[in-house]
This record gives structure tokens, sequence and C-alpha cells, in this order.
């Protein structure tokens, strides 16, 4: 039974947007197609500039009330959409593996982490709302507080379309911003139209939340549109600079979450079954296409045969189908142009010298789990940013070099050293330009309640989770207090 005949039929969200409601979006209609069979699965509707502006001026409306709503009601609106989506798991299962091609494990994985953004945020309109400082002018109180920024517009990327939605869109509503979210083209109801039902049916009120689903000239419009106070973009680093750009014309805040070229370091003295494992999950989960994917394994010159041959056995070992056909490790790559473009990056490797240790194989849009031998540091495979199953292996003598090697890239989103020696893999985190650094692990991490983000051009600086929720959605005020006015000179 396809997408159409259990879940599509009766679909809100059929040819529609959600804005004040299920409307008739201006901007026509799209094709929700699989990337695993090339299947439609359902038809959405595409905001066009006026859909944004229409958006935008009820959002300012509706947020100054929202705002005002008590703090613990709009706790409960957070919990009861966990809830929801605990109901509704199979629901949301379901479209992220059609949609995304997701595999079930990533796809629950994603839910579960989901769910725990949302329960965190749900205690976020407890946290206090501000401080009181000292004053040197007597019978004066300084009192700092938080206060929401107003409309955040939320651009959602396709990858793991409900979790890199909700942690904009939940802490953004928890303290009391209303929120445009554009998800995807590719991915609208997982990460689109199925958050906007879930908000609906736990309470939040109308036009709080409008989900857009559109592509770059919608996006553009969000940005753009002077009712909309901060944007939070999660997509690639080209993308990125251009928002950060306008925002920076506008004195608009944005958080911009971007690209990453991680670097897994694997010393001479690592367990290097453990520090396979991790290369092998760090490069082939979600088949690469994670911003935190190992896309550089860099290894000690007397280890890098074994640990080349442990992770092509890993990699070898690994099945790739349709997801929803039945039990696969990788899935199919979200496009065509995606597949052709890391097909591109493993020839330019090989041409340039570098070696497939194993996979390197493509049928349409699936990819074998790959591992790249020999690679130096001028190939693309090195440099670039993959977004798919490649392993590049490039070996290193000393720590100095590895450091080196790991800073010579602009990103600095995560990395990763393995060592027994924890002292000494401690000392290599700290010289390295990434916003994580993860000792004995992998690269795709994550944990809901600690500040995410990475450093150069891999983010602006913006953090997400924990108390980083905290200085991004809100901005600060200082009010000042006289118990009796002030007699000045003139």
């Amino acid at each position: 039974m396809n997408a159409r005949d259990n879940v599509d039929i009766a679909a809100p969200w059929k040819s529609r947007i959600y804005s004040d409601g299920w409307q008739l979006a201006h901007g026509g209609t799209v094709d929700v197609k699989e990337p695993a069979t090339g299947e439609v699965l359902t038809t959405v509707g595409l905001a066009d500039a006026d859909d944004v502006d229409r958006a935008a001026r009820t959002a300012a409306r509706a947020q100054q009330a929202w705002a005002a709503t008590p703090f613990d009601q709009r706790a409960a609106v957070l919990r009861r959409a966990e809830q929801l989506l605990a109901d509704r798991a199979d629901t949301f299962q379901h479209w992220n593996v059609r949609e995304a091609g997701s595999i079930g494990p990533k796809a629950g994985w994603e839910l579960q982490a989901t769910r725990e953004q949302l329960s965190m945020c749900a205690a976020l309109p407890m946290q206090p709302v501000g401080q009181i400082f000292p004053s040197a002018m007597p019978g004066r109180t300084n009192y700092w507080r938080r206060v929401p920024i107003g409309t955040v517009g939320v651009i959602a990327p396709w990858n793991f379309p409900l979790l890199l939605s909700m942690r904009s869109v939940a802490p953004a509503l928890a303290l009391g911003n209303a929120v445009i979210l554009k998800p995807d083209v590719q991915t609208p109801v997982i990460g689109g139209a199925l958050i906007a039902q879930l908000f609906a049916d736990a309470g939040l009120p109308e036009g709080v939340l409008h989900v857009l689903p559109g592509g770059p000239t919608t996006g553009d419009a969000l940005v753009r549109h002077p009712m909309v106070n901060m944007i939070s973009f999660t997509g690639s680093t080209a993308v990125g600079r251009s928002i950060g750009s306008t925002c920076g014309q506008m004195l608009k805040k944005c958080i911009l979450e971007l690209g990453g070229n991680n670097a897994l370091v694997v010393l001479e003295d690592a367990d290097l079954d453990a520090a396979s494992s991790s290369g092998a999950w760090g490069s082939f989960l979600h088949q690469g296409q994670i911003c935190m994917q190992a896309g550089r394994h860099l290894v000690h010159r007397s280890v890098a045969e074994r640990y080349a041959q442990l992770l092509s056995a890993r990699a070898q070992a690994l099945h790739v189908g349709d997801p929803h056909a039945g039990p696969a490790h990788l899935g199919p790559l979200i496009n065509d142009r995606q597949a052709e473009r890391v097909q591109k990056v493993v020839e330019d490797a090989v041409r340039s010298g570098a070696q497939v240790a194993a996979g390197g194989r493509r049928e349409g849009r699936f990819f074998w789990p790959t591992v790249l031998t020999g690679v130096s540091p001028t190939m693309s495979a090195f440099t670039d940013e993959i977004f798919g199953p490649v392993a590049p292996i490039t070996v290193f003598d000393t720590d100095e070099e590895a450091v080196a090697l790991v800073n010579s890239s602009p990103y600095g989103l995560t990395a990763a050293v393995h060592t027994r020696n924890i002292p000494r893999g401690v000392s290599l985190a700290q010289r390295i330009k990434s916003g994580m650094v993860h000792v004995n692990d992998q690269t795709v991490n994550n944990e809901f309640h600690v500040p995410f983000g990475g450093m150069g051009a891999s983010s602006n600086g913006g953090r997400f989770g924990g108390p980083a929720n905290l200085d991004e959605f809100t901005q600060t005020q200082w009010v000042s207090v006289m118990e009796t006015p002030i007699a000045y000179p003139f």
C-alpha cells in the first residue's frame, strides 16, 4: 500500500499551505516524490511572496497574544505536542522513510530526538526571565529581562526534516515568538505539514505557526520581509552566506548552521576496531547526508593499512536498498543531482591517484558505501563537503601534522579523535578549530540539552540546545525604575 492509499487521501495539506488553517497557496503546487522509486507520494501547496507577506502580518498580530499567554499554558502546548508526536509515531516514521529516504532506525532515532527537544522546550517558559542589577544611583532598580524576538523565520533542510525543523520551531514558540516555517520542497510533509497539524491539535492558537513550503524565492521573501524579526537557517554554506548578508544589511538576527567537512583522527595507539566502527557510522549513516558526516579520515601512517581494511570490511557488510521495501543500512540519495555529484567526487579522486578500497558503485540514486585510500589534501574528496557515503583516508605522521590537516579546512563543525591516551586526545581536541570535538567517538553526535554549533564556514556562532536556546530565541531589555524622579542640572 503506497502513501496515497493509506494516509494521503484525506490529508489536509493536499495542494495547500498552513497559514491560519489550511489555505490554498498562491504559488501553485508541487508533487512530492519518493527518492527511492520516483513515485509521487502527495501534492502540496507552494507559498509565494504574497503568502509570506500575509503570514508575516498575521503572525505579528498573533504573537503579541501568544507572548502574553501565561508561561504554564505555553508549556502545556509543548507537552501536548510531544505526546501527540508519540501517539502518531507510525505516521511520522512512514513519511520520513518515504520522503527523505531514511532507513527505519534513523527515522526512529530522529523521532525520539524530536520528542526530547519538545520535552526540553516545554521547560523553557518556566526558566528565569531576567536579573536585577545594582545601581550607583540611590533609589534606582535595574531590571534586565528576556523578551521574545517577535516572528522567527525557520528555513529547514531535507536530511533530518523533522528534527532540524523542530529544534528551532519548538524553542521559538516556547519563548513567546510566532514562527513561519519553510520546509524543503523535497520533504514538506514530515518537515512541515505534520508539524503544523501537530501543534494545531495541541492547542496552539491560529496565526502563531505558519508552514509555507517553497524554494529559493519563498525563502528569499521570508528573509527579506521586514516583519520577520529573525531567521534560523540550516543548509549549505553558500546559501547561508547570502542569507547572512541580507540579514546583516537589514540588521536582522540570524542563526546559520551550515556545512561541514569533518575529520575523524585515528592515532597510532587507537583501538582500531572501535575507530573503524565510529568511522563507518560517521561516514555512512543516512547515506552520508549529514552535516556532521565524517568526511575526512586522517589516520596515522603506521596503522592506515589496517584501518582501511577494517573500514572496508564494515562498508562491504552494509546492505543498500529501498528502506520502505525492506530492511536496509543505506537508502537512496535525495535526488539525481546529488548522486551524480558524489560519483564525480569519487571519479576525480581516482583519476588523481586515489584507490577504491570498497564500494564506488552507483545504481541511480543508490550509492554503495565507499572507502578511498591514498587521498591527498589537494583532492576534492578532501577539500569538499561530499554529502554522500564516502570515507576518504589521508595519512599523517605526527600530531602536529594531524592538527594542521584538520584545521586546513574552512569548515569547523565537528571532529573526533581516537586514542588510548586520553590526555593526548584532549590536548589535540583543544587545538582543533571546531565547534564540537569528541574523543573516542564519532562525529555525528547530538544531545538535545548541550549547545550545538560550529565555527568558521560552518556557523556564524549561533547555537541550538539547552541554555543556548534562551540566548538565541530571545532578546534582552533593560528597564530601570526610580522611586523618585531625579532632578538633573538642566
